[in-house]
């Protein structure tokens, strides 16, 4: 099962963060946290991985509509995009809303707010892409 979206980009890491954000931005979500895995598994375990950044993404119209349908779906928001490095390129990676429903189960009005999100999730990707 393929989970998620996702672009790869010839951009430096801080770049492709800013670009990211601005392109969520642009589809009306917005960036709720950051959590720094490279930072946190360094600080924690001593571990070395390449830059990697969980971004929780929120579109308060679209996770009202989701939270409406269903109380229990906060338990799968925000949505995260993973910015990361491999290489030397960078991979924006976006959870595939679709697997909200496919978890959740069918009905309830998930679906819609689902191709919503993934209409625009996929809109900031082609963003980036050019």
């Amino acid at each position: 099962m393929d989970y998620g979206l996702g672009v790869r980009l010839d951009q430096p890491f801080a770049q492709a963060v800013e670009a990211v954000t601005a392109a969520l931005k642009e589809q009306g979500f917005g960036v709720l946290t950051t959590i720094d895995v490279r930072a946190t598994l360094r600080e924690k375990i001593g571990a070395e991985i390449e830059d990697y950044l969980i971004l929780g993404a929120c579109n308060p119209a679209l996770a009202h509509r989701a939270l409406q349908a269903d109380p229990r779906i906060g338990l799968l928001l925000p949505c995260n995009v993973v910015v990361r490095t491999d290489g030397g390129a960078t991979v924006v990676e976006a959870a595939d809303p679709q697997t909200m429903v496919t978890l959740a189960g069918p009905g309830g009005g998930l679906g819609d707010v689902a191709d919503e999100a993934a209409q625009r999730l996929n809109a900031a990707l082609d963003t980036l892409r050019g």
